[in-house]
């Protein structure tokens, strides 16, 4: 059974990833988790900080009982006994799983985001409505305007207002056949490139006193509670102890050892976001650190990195990561992504095509999978143990992955993650039910939904990052927009008694 999974988001800019679980002990059908913050979620907007607390839940999903008790007399149960010819069954398609309203609500969103004449203006209204200081224009002031954006593109991306939407959200995704989900908070800001230079120290003295009372201790105190989520990151000291790559203040690492600490004894695991450049390698220091602290476990880790694999270094930091933690005896904790910051990271450290990236990305994962080094990620002795999470909407990318596993060639631990909303049809076809109705997570494949939760107001930012993603992704768009299409007729052929 997989274990909880909660997210620490060490970030300035961007989207999210994800973040997913794979563990095998300590989790009961039905049992609920513990909630958590991001760690650089900030507090001052004035400097362009975004605020984002992350909260993971996952649980296994219960076997139902398939046995009637009612007795049936002997001769009847000789008929039973008899066997019976019969046409083969057909796997249900993948979309099958997906109630009918999300169909049709992922189908209109993929409409407008593969039009090249309804989304340029769909960004625009976005944009404003993201940014604006006018209540009119708020939707958490403007009520029409918020009924109308939460029935439609909040649905589609977010998980509640509140502790309450959020739990029957995360029901709904599990009754469908999803291991769980990996929850984020939604408040947030773009940092730029010239706000991340300008970063300053908290100091001493009083300055650094302000900081912990106002910063800190608020952010360790929300994280610490179960589903209450706090209002504030972990503040501006964190931001600059990150971009000049120093360790956590004192008061930060003992409110980030006690947020491990938790999770570690609650079997829940935390995913590090991965950050733009200028942050990242910061972000690397501490994760390693704080997997060689909690990743103890054989096998078992608490602590994940996120690792984009169209930086063309990446190969290089994940072999370095991977001798760290065989010479410090501990799990390496990996979720793989394809990337999030090309339009902000420096473009000669990506890489020069989509190819390119697809063939690190899938070199990579057969690497871990495999436990075996290759010309992408090489070295000379044996690999250490590791734990995975594909975070990938690339369905080429998925069933290279599921493959593996079915073949039985996986040697560690791992689990898919997709974002709530994007990439359906991928999701789809690792939970939908087969003949007999046993769905995937019965054949040992853990999946994940990425969604975040706050008000509808809080929310425009990330919804309009996901809006910019479709627009980038539009050949994948539009394979989203055809998935639904297809199983929206299938339904209508079905309904009308056609053959389905």
């Amino acid at each position: 059974m997989a274990r909880p999974l909660h997210s620490l988001c060490l970030r300035s800019a961007r989207t999210p990833t994800p973040r997913a679980s794979i563990s095998q002990d300590r989790v009961v059908a039905g049992r609920r988790i513990i909630s958590g913050t991001s760690l650089l979620p900030i507090l001052t907007t004035s400097k362009g900080y975004r605020q984002r607390i992350m909260y993971s839940t996952s649980t296994t999903m219960a076997r139902r009982n398939i046995h009637s008790s009612t007795k049936r007399s002997s001769s009847t149960e000789q008929m039973l006994l008899t066997p019976i010819e019969s046409a083969p069954q057909t796997p249900l398609a993948p979309l099958s799983v997906l109630p009918l309203y999300m169909i049709i609500r992922s189908l209109l969103t993929t409409i407008i985001s593969s039009s090249p004449i309804l989304l340029p203006p769909s960004l625009w209204v976005m944009s404003v409505l993201a940014n604006t200081t006018n209540p009119i224009l708020n939707p958490d002031e403007n009520l029409l305007l918020r009924f109308f954006l939460k029935h439609t593109f909040y649905a589609q991306f977010c998980a509640g207002e509140d502790p309450v939407e959020v739990k029957q959200t995360i029901s709904r995704l599990k009754d469908i056949g999803f291991t769980g989900v990996i929850l984020g908070y939604a408040r947030e800001v773009v940092l730029a490139d010239t706000q991340t230079k300008d970063l300053a120290s908290c100091g001493e003295g009083e300055m650094a006193e302000e900081c912990i009372r106002n910063e800190i201790i608020p952010w360790a105190e929300g994280t610490l509670e179960t589903v209450r989520l706090a209002q504030r990151g972990a503040g501006r000291q964190a931001l600059y102890s990150l971009a000049e790559r120093l360790p956590p203040s004192a008061a930060l690492a003992d409110s980030i050892d006690s947020i491990c600490s938790l999770a570690s004894e609650r079997g829940v695991r935390l995913l590090f976001d991965a950050e733009q450049t200028a942050l990242q390698p910061g972000i690397d220091i501490w994760t390693v650190e704080y997997m060689r602290k909690y990743n103890t476990s054989p096998g078992n880790a608490v602590i994940y990195g996120t690792y984009q694999a169209y930086l063309k270094s990446t190969p290089q930091t994940l072999r370095r990561h991977l001798m760290i933690a065989r010479g410090g005896g501990f799990t390496l904790g990996v979720k793989l992504v394809r990337g999030a910051y090309i339009n902000s990271d420096p473009r000669h450290l990506i890489h020069d095509t989509k190819a390119d990236t697809d063939a690190a990305y899938d070199g990579i994962a057969q690497c871990l999978l495999k436990r075996q080094w290759s010309e992408i990620l090489r070295g000379d002795s044996q690999m250490p143990l590791v734990c995975l999470v594909l975070a990938s909407h690339n369905v080429e990318s998925v069933r290279k992955a599921r493959a593996i596993c079915d073949a039985g060639e996986a040697k560690i631990q791992m689990a898919f993650a997709q974002l709530q909303g994007m990439a359906d049809e991928v999701s789809c076809e690792l939970v939908s039910k087969k003949p007999g109705h046993q769905v995937a997570k019965a054949r040992g494949v853990d999946a994940y939904k990425y969604l975040v939760w706050g008000s509808t107001g809080e929310c425009m930012k990330y919804l309009l990052r996901r809006a910019h993603e479709n627009r980038d992704a539009v050949e994948r768009t539009r394979d989203g927009r055809d998935a639904m299409w297809s199983e929206l007729l299938r339904r209508f052929k079905g309904v009308i008694g056609f053959s389905i």
